[in-house]
This record gives C-alpha cells, structure tokens and sequence, in this order.
C-alpha cells in the first residue's frame, strides 16, 4: 500500500493526504476523517509507526540505556518492554556508551521522537536543576538516584537500591561469617557515582564491625565495570598481597571476572578466598562455585519505573522515590572461617 493507493481509495490527490498526515489545516474536517480512516483500515505505514501519524500526538515512551554491555540493565528492559506496551505505549530504545551524556542524548530522542516521557536506565548521581532543564517532559531515573547532586526531589523521580546498604549489607555477611581481612576491588572510590556509593557502604560495615580498612587490600581498576579491567586488577592484589580471606565486588561481571583472576593465580574458591557481590544476575547462578550475591530487583526496578512515569503522564505535577530491598542470594563463593 502507497500514498497514492490511499489518495486513490479516498477520490483525493496525493498531496491532500500529505497534508493530512502532515496534520496541515487546510482541509476540510469531512475530508481529513475520511483519509485518517483509510490510512487506518489499510494499514499505510509513511514512516515508523501507523498509529502516530492518525494522531496528534506521538505516544513514544524513550528509554535511554547509558552503558551497551550491561546485563543487568538487559533484566530490567525486558520487563520496562512489557510494561510500556501493557500501557498502551511505544519504546522507543536508544544506548548509549557508558562515558556518554543521556541527559543530552534525551533531550535530543525528545525533539525527534516527540516523545512523552523519558526513561533513563542509568546515568549520573550529580545532576544540577540547569543540566537537566532541557528535558522538558516527565523522566525517571531507573537503577540510580541524584545521591550527589543538588536536585529536590520534586523535580524528579527515581526507582533504584539503597546502593550503600546494599554493600554495607554484604560486607556485614561477610564479617559475621568470620572474615576480618576482606580485599575490594572497585572501578573508583570518588567517582561520585555507584562505585563511590558502594565503597563508602564497604568502609562503614568495616568500621561498624571495629575494622580498620587496610590500603593494602583496596584496589582501585579505573575503568567501568569492566572485566578485564577487573581481572587486572585482582592480579595487582595478587601480586601486592594475599593476606586476605574473601574479596568484594560491585557487581556480579566484575565478581566473575575476579574468580576467575583467583583460579589462575591458584586461589580456591571458596577455600582459600569468599567473593561476595551485588546484581544477583541469572547467569552469576552458573559460575563455578554459584556466585553469592545481593539481589537488585530487575522486575520490581522496570515496573516501579513504568508505574511512575505513567503516573507523572496523568499528573505533571506528581514525583515518585522507590529505593528498593537487595536481599542475599546464597551461593556456594562464601563460606564461613
């Protein structure tokens, strides 16, 4: 079906159907239903979606993911998919890399898609109310939270963990299974962002529990949860040190990245070294021994976020705040001393 299949089945001229789907106003109301209603039943399809063009406004929801590899964030889509079309949506799907601008990459998916709401599956914890004033629809931050920034919490919405209980929660297990010398490797500790939240949760279980954080044992990669990053840097603790019984880890990647650095320098797992980390990943249930690990809700993350965007759709005026429980996933990689 062409544009002149629809102008022919309606006894108009090409142009008049451009017009009309171009929502131009120089056509009379009988003539405009009558091209809607064809361009409808036939299913012409000008563009991306037949539905926007027979309506005046796009009904695009934009989920801007900062970060390709993340397999997390690939648990929290699927259910963000569901959601957005169970309420009678469109996704409207656009990554980013993990070093780039999503308020920018929003802002500019707003202008092109028309979007009417936005959805940031990942980004900065620093936000200020100037940087975000080019957004000019209702947005929630899903798996994060301006922890670092001056926003109030009026001018947005937020589903995510209690990322510093959370590792504060998993080092905690770790020291009541006996543990007292506990390495960590982490992307940064200051980058203002989950890596600095996390290992401000590790310091403080340590400190709670009357234990001194040991330099020694700290190992800072740089990178972005990167495993061969994480790798690397669990050879450097090596090399340092192994005066140290069980090793933390962000995230549950990084976590199976460090097991194995272990195995090859000849460190058992769990004999020799516990790993704990935060994500909860199916695939981490298959490491070799199954990965211990705090669980980030992906559903509950995707569906509170819809929700709560949809909610902030009816009512501009309305914000929403979920920190979401990370329970413990037990796994065979700790084991008590």
């Amino acid at each position: 079906m062409t544009i002149k299949d629809v102008a022919k089945s309606c006894g108009v001229s090409v142009s008049t159907v451009s017009r009309v789907l171009n929502q131009h106003p120089d056509v009379s109301e009988e003539v405009r239903q009558r091209v809607l209603d064809e361009v409808e039943r036939c299913g012409y399809i000008p563009n991306n979606s037949a539905r926007d063009l027979v309506k005046s406004r796009s009904d695009a929801i934009g989920v801007v993911v900062r970060g390709t590899g993340n397999l997390f964030f690939s648990a929290v889509l699927k259910t963000v998919s569901e959601e957005i079309e169970r309420y009678g949506y469109t996704m409207v799907l656009h990554y980013i890399g993990s070093d780039a601008d999503e308020v920018k990459a929003g802002a500019i998916l707003e202008r092109e898609k028309k979007l009417q709401g936005l959805l940031f599956l990942g980004g900065r914890f620093d936000y200020t109310p100037s940087e975000l004033s080019v957004i000019g629809i209702p947005f929630v931050c899903c798996s994060y939270t301006n922890y670092f920034g001056n926003l109030d919490e009026k001018d947005y919405s937020s589903v995510s963990i209690d990322d510093y209980a959370t590792a504060y929660n998993a080092v905690t297990e770790l020291i009541r299974r006996g543990h007292r010398r506990i390495a960590a490797v982490v992307p940064s500790k200051d980058d203002r962002s989950i890596s600095e939240l996390r290992y401000r949760g590790f310091l403080a279980a340590l400190k709670d529990s009357g234990l001194e954080a040991d330099e020694s044992l700290i190992e800072e990669t740089g990178g972005c949860f990167e495993m061969p990053d994480t790798y690397e840097g669990v050879c450097r603790l090596l090399d340092r040190t192994k005066d140290f019984t069980a090793l933390f880890l962000l995230s549950d990647t990084t976590a199976m990245a460090a097991m194995k650095a272990l195995e090859d320098r000849g460190r058992r797992i769990p004999q020799d070294v516990s790993v704990i980390a935060i994500d909860g990943l199916n695939v981490s249930e298959y490491a070799i021994p199954t990965l211990t690990t705090m669980i980030q809700p992906a559903e509950e993350m995707g569906r509170e976020s819809v929700r709560i965007l949809m909610n902030m759709l009816k009512d501009p005026s309305y914000t929403g705040h979920r920190l979401l429980a990370a329970p413990l996933r037990e796994g065979a990689s700790v084991r008590s001393i």
